[in-house]
């Protein structure tokens, strides 16, 4: 079990929750994978905040908070952690989102229901419907 967890955290950040999970679809003793994990993390392999860190790092460019944010959520990760991921994702999110929209359209919308695709578009990317409408906005003028 130690060496599987060794592997799995070679490869990339997990969050305890994941790899707990992870360990456990095995069958192991849910006392001693606990025990491990708090091992690791006393050691510095396993760390929320590098998690978080990984998580916004990779995500920023192409989801919204919104987005980012509940999978940080499902993934386990505590309310402090969010609140950190949250700060970091806050500043930059009308940019990101204007940079999906050029990436996905580059051009203007022609008729109010190719504005309405583009919103769900950028909406289903987890970004806010004031975010979605700034963006919009900003095309328009």
């Amino acid at each position: 079990m130690r060496v599987r967890a060794l592997r799995l955290l070679a490869r990339r950040e997990y969050s305890r929750f994941e790899l707990q999970t992870r360990l456990s679809s095995n069958g192991g003793d849910p006392e001693e994978i606990s025990q491990l994990l708090d091992h690791f993390e006393d050691k510095g392999w396993i760390s929320e905040q590098r998690f978080v860190d990984a998580v916004v790092q990779t995500r920023r460019t192409r989801f919204g908070s919104m987005k980012v944010l509940h999978e940080l959520r499902t993934k386990g990760v505590s309310e402090d952690g969010l609140s950190r991921a949250r700060d970091a994702l806050a500043g930059s999110e009308v940019s990101t989102a204007l940079d999906v929209w050029q990436k996905k359209f580059g051009n203007k919308p022609v008729s109010i229901s190719e504005r309405a695709k583009q919103a769900r578009f950028l909406g289903g990317r987890g970004f806010s419907a004031d975010v979605v409408r700034k963006v919009l906005d900003e095309i328009d003028d």
